[in-house]
C-alpha cells in the first residue's frame, strides 16, 4: 500500500468528510482548519473569520487503489468550484473551496485537473491551489458527524454518497 494525503476544502467540512471516506481507497479521514493563521484555532474562532482557516478534511488514500485525479473529479462534483467563500446554504471565507497538498509532485496534477475542470464552467474557477501551510484538527464533535448524526445538516445532494460508494467500480 502506498498511503498518500491531500487536504480538500468543500465548504462545510461534515458532508465533504462523509463523501470522501465512502470512496474505495480512502483509508481514514479526519477534519480540520487548514491554513490558519491562529494556531490551535476552535470552531468558533474559525467561524468569526479573523483565522483564514478553511474547514478541510485531511485524506489518507491509497495510491495503488485510487489515483489523485480520479479523487479529485469524485470531489469537484460535490462543489460548485465557481462560488467564493460559499457552498449550499454555508457563507463565509471558511467555507471557501481548496485543494493543499503536502507533496509538491501533486501540483502538476491538481493543476491539470483544474485546467479540466475550468472547460466545464463558463464562470471563473474560485477554488485554490496551495500548499498546506497548517492543519489543526477540529473539535471531536465534528470528526465523523453525518455518521455520528444521521439526520443532520448536509450542503450535498444524498445521491452523491452513492456515487462515492460505487467510485471505480465500473
Amino acid at each position: 500500500m502506498t498511503e498518500k494525503l491531500i487536504y480538500l476544502a468543500g465548504g462545510c467540512f461534515w458532508g465533504t468528510e462523509h463523501f470522501l471516506k465512502l470512496v474505495p481507497g480512502v483509508t481514514d479521514t479526519e477534519v480540520g482548519f487548514a491554513n490558519s493563521l491562529v494556531p490551535e484555532p476552535s470552531y468558533k474562532e474559525v467561524c468569526t473569520g479573523a483565522t483564514n482557516a478553511a474547514e478541510t478534511v485531511k485524506v489518507a488514500y491509497d495510491a495503488d487503489r485510487v489515483r489523485l485525479p480520479f479523487l479529485l473529479d469524485l470531489f469537484f462534483k460535490t462543489i460548485n468550484p465557481t462560488s467564493l467563500n460559499r457552498q449550499g446554504n454555508d457563507r463565509g471565507t471558511q467555507y471557501r473551496t481548496g485543494v493543499y497538498y503536502t507533496d509538491p509532485a501533486d501540483r502538476e496534477v491538481i493543476e491539470d485537473s483544474i485546467r479540466e475542470l475550468r472547460g466545464r464552467y463558463s464562470d471563473p474557477i474560485v477554488v485554490e491551489v496551495k500548499p498546506l501551510e497548517n492543519f489543526y484538527k477540529a473539535e471531536d464533535y465534528h470528526q465523523d458527524y453525518l455518521e455520528n448524526n444521521p439526520g443532520g445538516y448536509c450542503h450535498l445532494d444524498p445521491s452523491l454518497f452513492e456515487l462515492a460508494r460505487n467510485a471505480g467500480k465500473e
